[in-house]
């Protein structure tokens, strides 16, 4: 799963007119670098959970056709927030363990090896972590043997990417908006979750100047241009 819903409100104005997830760097809309990595990586369908401009994202990616990748899509009236979406969406998702990735980063994390993993016993996530970014620099959770903690100690950041039980949801209402933080939390303190920490290729495209150096990284021969 794709999680494509928010309204990307630090990318206002650019999404204004358009959902955040389309917005391009190298030339191709954040969503589909996501697209040819799943692609890539044998993943055999996808499901899109959108909100703001929805629309534009099902015109735009179609059926998935042009990638060998069947996307099926999960619209919701105003943004259920992350866990919120994923509940919307259990009913496509099916009984065993499922990848979601948000759909405004940028990571080049194995997803092949990432989605073929099994969970552990009595898990409910496998999360990858990546070293703090210069806006997050607390960090969200503490990595020790394989297992997130919440005690302290170094903490890292949680990436956007995550293996999921479908039971790890089963509790919320469906339809009703729910952030993933507090589920995360419950699960990690009942010894739930593992992770996994990851030091390559990662950004969070959250505001037009992220946004513009990605769009430099992918590009580097292009002259510089403004993203506002």
């Amino acid at each position: 799963m794709i999680l494509a819903a928010g309204r990307g409100e630090r990318m206002r104005p650019l999404t204004d007119t358009c959902p955040k997830p389309l917005l391009a760097a190298g030339g191709v809309p954040l969503i589909v670098h996501h697209l040819r990595r799943l692609a890539a990586a044998g993943i055999d369908r996808v499901v899109i959970n959108h909100a703001h401009l929805g629309a534009m994202i099902e015109t735009a990616l179609g059926d998935g056709s042009a990638w060998g990748l069947p996307i099926s899509y999960s619209p919701e009236a105003t943004a259920l927030e992350t866990a919120g979406g994923i509940r919307q969406a259990l009913p496509q998702l099916g009984d065993a363990p499922f990848l979601v990735i948000n759909g405004d980063i940028f990571c080049d994390v194995d997803l092949a090896a990432l989605a073929t993993r099994p969970l552990a016993a009595g898990d409910l996530a496998h999360l990858v972590l990546v070293p703090n970014p210069p806006h997050h620099p607390g960090g969200d959770f503490h990595l020790h043997h394989g297992r997130a903690h919440l005690a302290d100690g170094e903490r890292l950041t949680f990436s956007g990417i995550g293996l999921y039980h479908p039971d790890m949801f089963q509790s919320l209402t469906a339809g009703a908006p729910a952030p993933l933080g507090p589920l995360l939390r419950q699960a990690i303190a009942a010894g739930r979750v593992g992770a996994e920490r990851f030091d390559g290729l990662w950004m969070d495209i959250g505001t037009p100047a992220r946004l513009a150096e990605l769009d430099a990284l992918l590009c580097p021969n292009n002259p510089p241009h403004s993203q506002s």
